[in-house]
């Protein structure tokens, strides 16, 4: 039974952070769609709206979804985010250029390709900021044998 409770919490631990990842989307559409109304080029426009969504989604994330955001640690979980996710976000490019070059039926159509390329990123995002940018630190009161397992790094309802 116990195992159980430990998928249904990271199931909604999951939706959360997809809820988040919403949020970071209209902050990143709504960044893109200021920097080209000043002119920006676009390229330019998605690094700075890019960038800005992932300053919010790394808020959200550490206080609410992980609730784990500390002072002494910030730093460092600010950095572990933003390479987890910066990989997560060049993974979603180029499985999307990747996918729409190959001219194959179904999965080249844009958003089809779209499709696999977020999912995937959602993916690789999830279990960066869960395993590496929001880890809990080894707690001395568990044994060594729990630390790492999924339930040792849940949060506590």
């Amino acid at each position: 039974m116990g195992s159980s409770n430990a998928w249904i919490r990271e199931g909604h631990l999951a939706l959360k952070f997809g809820g988040v990842g919403l949020i970071g989307f209209a902050t990143d559409a709504a960044i893109l769609h200021v920097g080209l109304g000043f002119g920006l080029e676009p390229a330019w426009s998605r690094v700075i709206s890019l960038f800005c969504a992932m300053q919010v989604t790394f808020t959200i994330n550490g206080l609410l979804v992980f609730k784990c955001l500390e002072r002494s640690r910030l730093a460092a979980q600010w950095a572990r985010y933003m390479i987890s996710n910066g990989l997560g976000n060049f993974c979603n490019y180029w499985i999307f250029v990747t996918l729409v070059s190959t001219h194959w039926a179904g999965l080249s159509a844009p958003m089809i390709a779209l499709s696999i390329a977020s999912a995937t990123a959602w993916m690789f995002n999830y279990l960066g900021a869960r395993f590496v940018a929001f880890a809990q630190p080894a707690s001395p009161t568990k044994p060594p044998s729990v630390q790492g397992t999924l339930t040792g790094h849940l949060p506590e309802k």
